[in-house]
């Protein structure tokens, strides 16, 4: 395994096996990950990874792996309890983008734009997140993880200062692999659910822009940069718990509804977290001043605070974090500057069953669509995109994910 990490020898060696405190939880023991041959396609350079860090690990390496495929462009992915809460490709950002990420005055590779940019997408979410990238780590991308509250990290590789950085978060105890960007795993997967096993060909569909091209709609040009948000939307969809539906724009998930028994439930809740994510670029947000040593992750609780329609007894608590008090929005701002949001894109990782989906996702600026068709009602769902000037695409591939 090619790496540009600076090692100590012996601080990891291959092996076929590591053993886990537990499982997903603490009474689930004995636990461990090996492979049946040959040697894992892992190497642990610090801490000690727990079962839930390693799915996340497998899932979110090949979700970022795929985005760089997809896109030709470095990938991130923050992970959270086997989804992603985002994710996103390197992408400069703007300057309201840096002030809500909490990187303004940073210097920004493209991998730590990438890194940002997923983490930044739903940032209540990922509060102790499983970090992946397609890239090698390189030291700004690593100035921006020291910063925030996360458990672990997976990369083709780690530049030295990089990696002697990391290596110092969460007193010495962060979890960093390094991943062989080479390894391929075998056609058939299998895993065992109550001593039985469950045998498939694993899924090594990756999304491309032969997926777009199936356009059905009267509305037909779908330009450059909302094909790459579809493609960054399907490919964080596969690697997220099913039902799902993603919402992208610029490079990045602005919005996961995941895990919900019901498709219309899917689209309610990603639109009502890209609206969230959209509005704490209003300049209300962007101006509040917080105290001294307010950190990050309370900023991001109050922000959240900040934009519900009411809280009831939360301002009192104010006084500890804002140097002054604010105003809410009204739900009149609100409206005014949602409206402004076009050209959002939004994919599905089933068909949808009603046209109530589409009539939702207009409501938070959505133009372009991608879903797999197959339902009885797809003509409904096909005129609904017809009256509100929609652009979409069935793929013919369906992303469950479970």
């Amino acid at each position: 395994m090619k790496s540009e990490s600076t090692l100590k020898e012996g601080l990891y060696m291959s092996q076929r096996e590591i053993p886990l405190r537990y499982g997903c939880n603490p009474h689930q023991i004995p636990a461990r990950i090996y492979v049946k041959a040959g040697e894992l396609p892992i190497r642990v350079l610090n801490g000690k990874p727990g079962y839930i860090n390693l799915l996340d690990a497998m899932n979110s390496w090949q979700l970022v792996k795929e985005l760089r495929q997809a896109t030709g462009s470095a990938g991130a992915a923050s992970f959270k309890h086997v989804s992603p809460a985002g994710a996103a490709v390197g992408i400069p950002l703007q300057e309201e983008l840096r002030a809500a990420y909490h990187v303004d005055g940073m210097e920004l590779s493209p991998l730590a734009c990438a890194y940002a940019r997923a983490r930044g997408a739903d940032r209540m979410s990922s509060f102790g997140d499983w970090v992946a990238v397609s890239d090698p780590v390189d030291l700004p991308t690593a100035e921006v993880l020291r910063r925030e509250v996360s458990h672990g990290i997976i990369a083709p590789a780690y530049h030295s200062e990089a990696l002697e950085m990391l290596r110092r978060k969460r007193k010495g105890e962060y979890v960093i692999i390094e991943v062989d960007p080479t390894y391929e795993p075998e056609r058939t997967e299998m895993r065992e659910v109550f001593g039985i096993a469950f045998e498939q060909r694993r899924n090594d569909a990756v999304a491309s822009e032969d997926w777009l091209r199936n356009i059905v709609t009267r509305e037909r040009e779908l330009p450059d940069p909302a094909k790459r948000d579809l493609l960054v939307a399907l490919t964080a969809l596969k690697y997220t718990q099913s039902n799902s539906v993603c919402f992208a724009y610029d490079g990045q998930v602005i919005g996961m509804g995941a895990g919900q028994q019901s498709r219309i439930h899917c689209t309610r809740l990603a639109a009502e977290k890209a609206e969230k994510w959209y509005l704490r670029q209003h300049a209300s947000v962007l101006s509040l001043q917080f105290r001294k040593g307010v950190g990050r992750p309370e900023r991001d609780n109050a922000i959240d605070q900040f934009l519900l329609d009411s809280a009831t007894g939360l301002e009192t608590s104010w006084s500890s974090i804002f140097e002054n008090v604010p105003g809410r929005l009204t739900r009149e701002e609100k409206t005014e500057w949602l409206a402004t949001l076009k050209g959002v894109c939004l994919a599905s990782d089933g068909f949808f069953p009603f046209r109530d989906n589409i009539d939702r996702a207009h409501e938070s600026g959505v133009k372009f669509v991608v879903q797999p068709g197959g339902s009885l009602r797809d003509e409904e769902v096909v005129e609904a995109c017809n009256e509100h000037a929609m652009v979409m695409a069935f793929s013919g591939v369906r992303l469950f994910h479970h």
